[in-house]
């Protein structure tokens, strides 16, 4: 088991996604949990299931070495006491590339809290629009009489 705890939900998160820049793959396990019913969805892929199969993939994928920044926008939570649920857009992008390019993915990621903090348990990423669609604007609601 790692050493390292995540007291919400939300550090669990931000370690996921320093890891993924850094191409940290012992900080990337660090943040799923350590169980066989783990699950993983990288854009246009299988799914991938179990411990083995996840940290495979991040070595694959992690094997170039750091090249990609990631931005996260528009999150949404939601979260329970022992559950939690993040919907955020992804843009990746690469620097120092004369064909700079974002690419954008919608991300799904799901935490348990679990004895030793808070876990990954599914990461599910798929290709997105271009753009996200802009945030909803206050507006003062309409009233009918």
């Amino acid at each position: 088991m790692t050493g390292r705890i995540f007291p919400t939900a939300q550090d669990a998160e931000n370690a996921f996604y320093e890891a993924l820049e850094r191409c940290d793959l012992d900080g990337m396990m660090a943040v799923w949990a350590e169980d066989e019913e783990i699950v993983c969805v990288h854009p246009a892929g299988e799914r991938l299931s179990g411990q083995d199969q996840v940290r495979e993939s991040w070595a694959r994928i992690f094997a170039a070495g750091p090249q990609a920044r990631v931005r996260i926008e528009q999150q949404v939570a939601i979260s329970a006491m022992m559950l939690a649920v993040h919907s955020v857009f992804e843009s990746f992008s690469i620097p120092n590339k004369p064909e700079a390019q974002t690419v954008p993915v919608i991300a799904t990621n799901v935490y348990l809290r679990t004895a030793a903090g808070w876990r990954m348990i599914v990461h599910h990423a798929s290709p997105a629009p271009a753009a996200p669609p802009a945030a909803p604007r206050d507006t003062p609601p309409k009233i009918l009489h």
